[in-house]
């Protein structure tokens, strides 16, 4: 199978069989990508690097080169993720790129925006079946997450994820690693998070072993929330702002009174920090 060796369904098959969750961080420079492999081989954990579109559009095939160097030259297994790749733009840039060499681990074809289930296939599909052929493993979500984030478009009317019809939805896609919704959005959660967890333990009973979960929308989650879902089958954990805002403001604030790379030393070691508290959270330290 084209997917044999697949970097980033190796992390997360093991997470998933060893009980522990994967830290899929959003990284917008340079700096992010050091401060998370630096992280990851400190507290020996494997790790994801992700990048939003707007990221991979702004650098296009150099700066996926260079991510793809940073992770896979690391001394722990650290895969290269696209997230929310849903504009058609999008998906051929990245999949023109593997066919040049230049390819990510994984990629989430996001057709969630859909009106139904069966549009969300025959949408993803293709560009399922395209990245299968190139090595690429694909996240698709089911359902619909409410809210947006930074370079994504909103999105409204949340639906949650059923998990009678997910089988039928996966083996429809192809896909190999699943994003539900379970109650969780993009942004803040103003009334607090009410997650469903008995929606990701029917996911799990189904999919343990076989389809990978992954949970997005985890800005503002308490730890107690982080494990509770890694203990009912949650492997891949996307983070955002968590990293990105105290990144922003440390170097916003160094650049007011320091040199430019001492500014950069301090924030990328905030960046490394908050990594490195995930690992621990995540139970992931010491497994790579």
């Amino acid at each position: 199978m084209p997917l044999t060796g697949n970097r980033t369904l190796a992390i997360l098959r093991k997470a998933e069989d060893e009980g522990y969750g994967i830290l899929a961080q959003t990284c917008y420079d340079a700096n992010c990508v050091v401060a998370l492999v630096r992280a990851a081989e400190q507290c020996r954990s494997p790790a994801i690097i992700q990048m939003f579109p707007v990221t991979l559009a702004f650098g296009k095939g150099p700066w996926l080169q260079f991510c793809l160097n940073a992770a896979h030259q690391a001394s722990v297994p650290i895969a290269v993720h696209l997230d929310h790749a849903t504009d058609p733009e999008h998906l051929e840039l990245a999949l023109s790129l593997a066919e040049q060499g230049i390819a990510f681990d994984s990629i989430m074809v996001d057709a969630s925006h859909a009106e139904t289930d069966e549009e969300n296939i025959a949408l993803a599909r293709p560009y399922v079946k395209r990245a299968e052929k190139l090595g690429v493993a694909v996240e698709v979500e089911l359902g619909r997450l409410e809210g947006g984030e930074a370079g994504l478009r909103m999105i409204s009317d949340a639906k949650l994820t059923k998990p009678e019809g997910t089988r039928a939805f996966m083996e429809g896609t192809g896909a190999l690693i699943l994003a539900p919704s379970i109650g969780n959005l993009h942004g803040s959660y103003i009334n607090g998070p009410k997650f469903r967890q008995d929606i990701l333990k029917d996911l799990q009973s189904t999919f343990k072993g076989m389809i990978p979960l992954c949970l997005h929308g985890t800005d503002e989650l308490p730890d107690e929330l982080f494990r509770e879902c890694i203990a009912n089958g949650i492997s891949k954990i996307n983070i955002n702002s968590w990293g990105r805002d105290p990144y922003a403001k440390k170097l916003a604030e160094g650049l007011q009174t320091k040199t430019f790379p001492e500014a950069v030393d301090d924030a990328t070691k905030v960046f490394e920090d908050i990594c490195a508290r995930f690992f621990d959270l995540f139970g992931s330290a010491g497994k790579a």
